[in-house]
């Protein structure tokens, strides 16, 4: 058996696809910057060469797709140059969209697994909430979250609350869900001779069913902790918040400002990647201690 080898197995991999990433994305800089170029130089009356049209797609102020070194210098003087208490400070506003994401995150935990319990134990909640969990994705983010935000506000809620809401309403699916089915991972054989000992419900609830799912809910919650961080920048958009992720971008788009939409677009991908890999950690340990051994 070989050994593993990080660079190999890790960073040789993952690098390839970056260079990849990053070479396709300087090609489509060019192609859809150059018309804004050849427009400017025929109304300019003058003619311009592809030479000349290459070095101007890489540093337009205002571009369609903008380079990424113009994304990566935005984020360096937003997060390195700029206090972190500063309003134009990346991390400033990350913590905002992270306050959200994470409180959302933990009443979703919480719902998700108390319906799984719940239909897993009571066939009626089986029968009835199953088809409205599944039926609730269905319906676009974008359109319940202004409803969201204006009932909240109607009965005095805002701020944190309703932003955090949303990041519930779409993380508490995986859990629910990934819950359920760990919860009846249990073969019949073990649940048999659970009754062999005149276990009751609650005993088999906690030495047998929960046991069994937990590796199921460590992998619900990376979905949904990435997808409540979505939820929590959605949440910013109808609110016409001036703090956070989503207010970053929706000040990027009002202006058109597109180095800023997608440098908080990969500030976003980064906290997102950074809060999967935490909750990878947290679980990995989790399941060690109870033995798990890794797939």
């Amino acid at each position: 058996m070989t050994s593993p080898s990080l660079l190999r197995d890790k960073i040789l991999p993952i690098g390839t696809v970056v260079l990849a990433i990053i070479a396709i994305w300087y090609l489509a800089a060019v192609y859809l910057n150059a018309p804004f170029e050849r427009d400017q130089a025929e109304r300019a009356g003058t003619e311009i060469s592809f030479s000349e049209i290459l070095p101007r797609t890489m540093a337009q102020e205002r571009p369609v797709l903008p380079a990424p070194h113009q994304v990566f210098t935005e984020l360096w003087e937003t997060t390195v140059e700029k206090k972190i208490t500063s309003k134009r400070s990346l991390i400033y506003h990350s913590w905002i969209t992270l306050s959200s994401t994470l409180l959302g995150f933990a009443m979703g935990t919480v719902l998700g697994v108390a319906l799984a319990v719940g239909i897993v134990h009571f066939q009626t909640l089986d029968r009835s909430l199953m088809p409205w969990i599944i039926t609730s994705q269905t319906i676009p983010i974008l359109a319940i979250a202004p409803m969201i935000i204006v009932v909240l506000n109607a009965v005095g809620i805002s701020g944190l609350l309703p932003k955090a809401t949303i990041s519930m309403y779409l993380s508490f699916f995986p859990i629910a869900v990934g819950m359920t089915k760990g919860l009846r991972s249990p073969e019949v054989m073990h649940l048999d001779l659970m009754r062999t000992y005149s276990a009751s419900a609650s005993q088999t609830f906690w030495k047998l069913r929960l046991p069994a799912a937990v590796p199921f809910l460590v992998t619900s919650m990376k979905v949904a902790i990435s997808i409540a961080l979505v939820g929590a920048i959605v949440g910013e958009l109808p609110t016409g918040a001036v703090a956070g992720l989503g207010a970053r971008l929706l000040a990027g788009s009002y202006y058109g400002q597109t180095v800023q939409i997608w440098s908080a677009l990969l500030m976003a991908a980064a906290l997102a990647g950074i809060l999967v890999s935490l909750v990878d950690i947290i679980g990995a340990r989790v399941n060690r201690r109870m033995g798990v051994k890794p797939a």
